[in-house]
């Protein structure tokens, strides 16, 4: 047997029983592993079913062009699709995104626009706003617009609701999905209420997002508004594809519990998942009390861990972000085992003849310049003598016109690993803000001596 193109072979993933990370939580859980879709997640599912509708309905004629803000995993869905249907397509993401989503889109002969995040939805700088006034601007283009075309949550109840309540004889007790567009949750959770009204949905939120509080009050407060890191769920706004009525509660995990957890699930279960797995079984073991030994638990996976390999699964991002402590020096623990010497500096104004004076007394090779305070280039022995040979003039100028670009910039959980990688020679040495605010400076010998001692 074989299938007619790529799309026939979206949906009837597996559904795996968790052995380990799952521990100590009551009842049987089961990771339905989406994955296993042509475009590694859940997203597939609902993106032919968007673009089906969209030809049925005459929104979407041969040869247009696909338009649509997308974290990456949608995008990828709608490019497959737009590839056999012969389509064109032209995404909206945001900078938080991870890069090897927005080169997966690339890779699929899609036009990628990267906005900036911490912008509301109506400025139009957003990735909801671009995509909105590019299919304006783009003759013979359609929006899918994900979040309030309900064909999303209709592809979960046609297909992922029918295969869990097959696949687990009709047992399950409890549904558990990260809630981004609602689409998941809201489609397959519709119709497993429908099969029995007794089992409980649960949507997994996360802090910066308002599913929670409106879920639980009614209002809208956009004080719960803030910047987040967890990938592809919460939202400053209301999707016409989130159902309230369906879902039972949410939960809200933490951007570090969600990004280790993302990183258990690959260590302990050996399953390669996303972020979004990661909040999601972070949320069921916060909300363990509530089951009992009888229940049947089904967790959504939806996409594929190779689209989080610069963060999740980067040590060095993690460390950045203060959310993995472990035995490695870090920047922090350098600087404690520095001496409390001041950081030399020199005023950009300040002339070459006295950045060689000050480089003669005090025994250094390299000096941050400073522009009323903040650090804005270096001068190094190096970049005088090469300048000088050039022009012996150069002498009275000032030094902002031979300085080159700044040390580089480190957190304090940055890696010594990290750390020695910047140090070469264009660099010998990194800057870094402790915890007071100070600029200090970490040399190789800074490096040496703290291994050493």
């Amino acid at each position: 047997m074989w299938y007619n193109n790529i799309l026939e072979t979206i949906g009837n993933t597996p559904l795996v029983k968790l052995n380990t990370i799952t521990k100590g939580v009551p009842g049987t859980i089961l990771a339905k592993i989406e994955t296993t879709n042509p475009g590694n997640s859940i997203k597939d599912r609902m993106a032919v079913k968007m673009i089906e509708d969209a030809e049925k309905s005459g929104k979407l004629k041969p040869g247009g062009t696909i338009i649509e803000g997308t974290s990456g995993n949608t995008g990828m869905g709608l490019a497959m699709a737009a590839i056999i249907k012969g389509y064109k397509c032209i995404f909206t993401t945001t900078d938080k995104q991870s890069k090897e989503k927005v080169d997966a889109l690339r890779a699929f002969g899609a036009e990628v626009i990267v906005c900036p995040t911490n912008v509301e939805p109506e400025d139009p700088r957003s990735y909801y706003s671009v995509s909105s006034r590019l299919e304006r601007e783009v003759p013979n283009s359609w929006k899918p617009n994900q979040y309030d075309n309900l064909a999303n949550s209709q592809a979960h109840y046609e297909q992922t609701g029918p295969e869990i309540w097959a696949q687990t004889e009709g047992k399950i007790t409890h549904l558990v999905v990260g809630v981004g567009t609602g689409g998941t949750i809201s489609g397959t959770g519709k119709y497993l209420k429908e099969k029995n009204p007794d089992i409980k949905i649960w949507g997994i939120d996360t802090y910066g997002s308002v599913f929670k509080k409106y879920k639980e009050t009614g209002i809208f407060d956009k004080d719960e508004i803030y910047p987040y890191i967890t990938e592809g769920i919460g939202e400053d706004f209301l999707p016409a594809n989130v159902n309230f009525d369906v879902i039972d509660l949410f939960e809200k995990v933490t951007d570090k519990d969600a990004a280790l957890m993302t990183r258990d699930i690959a260590r302990k279960e050996g399953i390669f998942v996303g972020n979004s797995a990661g909040a999601a079984i972070g949320g069921l073991i916060q909300l363990k009390d509530k089951l009992k030994p009888e229940d049947v638990v089904v967790v959504i996976f939806h996409d594929h861990g190779s689209r989080y390999m610069g963060k999740m699964y980067n040590e060095d991002w993690l460390r950045e972000r203060g959310f993995l402590q472990d035995e490695k020096l870090t920047a922090k623990s350098i600087l404690a085992k520095k001496e409390n010497t001041e950081i030399v500096t020199l005023d950009a104004q300040k002339s070459v003849l006295e950045a060689i004076n000050t480089i003669k007394s005090m025994n250094i090779s390299q000096i941050p310049v400073t522009q009323q305070g903040m650090i804005v280039g270096k001068i190094a022995e190096s970049d005088i003598l090469s300048a000088l040979l050039e022009n012996p003039g150069l002498k009275s100028a000032p030094i902002s016109e031979i300085m080159t670009a700044t040390f580089p910039f480190v957190d304090l959980n940055t890696s010594i690993d990290k750390i020695s990688s910047l140090i070469n020679k264009e660099n010998s040495a990194v800057l870094v803000e402790d915890e007071s605010g100070k600029i200090e400076i970490i040399t190789q010998y800074d490096i040496i001596n703290a291994i050493s001692g």
